[in-house]
């Protein structure tokens, strides 16, 4: 269970020195940080399922929702990556559960593709495979042409070509112009011809 310092102020009250409290049972393995001034108190908890309480309003996407959704094969452990909206800056946290990474998307994109996820008392929120594609071509510096788009994916990524082939495409043609991205633009192409 997420639980905010206040929430431990008023738990604690009848200790004389509550920040020597909450620092004991941090230590006993009752409590861990998060991020200043919020905890957990499952050592087990997935670490899905704080990504948003870390740092938000964000949602859980790009590699992370890739390797999920097996497009990709290569991931590291305990690494979540998040799309946020209007941060201007890319922020990483690291605690017990993981690493945390956050990173903008564009406003018009930001609700499209995504699904709220609720578990174990827990509510987080996660893109799509579709989504999370987009959101990572949108991430990476332009190619040139379709060629080197090809490549981008296929090579570059290693996105599993079959697993490629079964996305929908028509989320994908649908989100993709609003990112106003040069890679979307290319993957619009790459559907639109009919390579995949």
């Amino acid at each position: 269970m997420v639980i905010t310092v206040e929430q431990l102020k008023k738990q604690y009250f009848n200790f004389s020195d509550i920040k020597g409290k909450i620092s004991r049972e941090i230590k006993r393995g009752n409590l861990f940080p998060l991020v200043k001034g919020l905890y957990e108190t499952n050592s087990r908890t997935n670490g899905e399922k704080l990504a948003q309480f870390i740092y938000g309003p964000s949602y859980l996407s790009f590699d992370y929702v890739l390797y999920k959704e097996q497009l990709i094969i290569e991931t590291v452990y305990k690494t979540y990556t998040c799309a946020t909206l209007k941060k201007r800056k890319i922020k990483k946290y690291k605690n017990h559960f993981g690493y945390y990474t956050y990173r903008d998307i564009p406003k018009d994109v930001y609700y499209l593709g995504v699904s709220l996820c609720v578990e174990d008392g827990y509510s987080y929120q996660i893109a799509s495979a579709e989504k999370a594609l987009c959101d990572k071509l949108y991430t990476i510096s332009p190619v040139k042409n379709i060629k080197e788009f090809e490549e981008l994916l296929f090579e570059d990524l290693r996105i599993d070509e079959e697993k490629f082939n079964n996305l929908n495409k028509e989320d994908i043609l649908r989100m993709a112009p609003l990112y106003h991205s040069t890679n979307l633009n290319f993957l619009m192409k790459y559907i639109k011809v009919g390579n995949r």
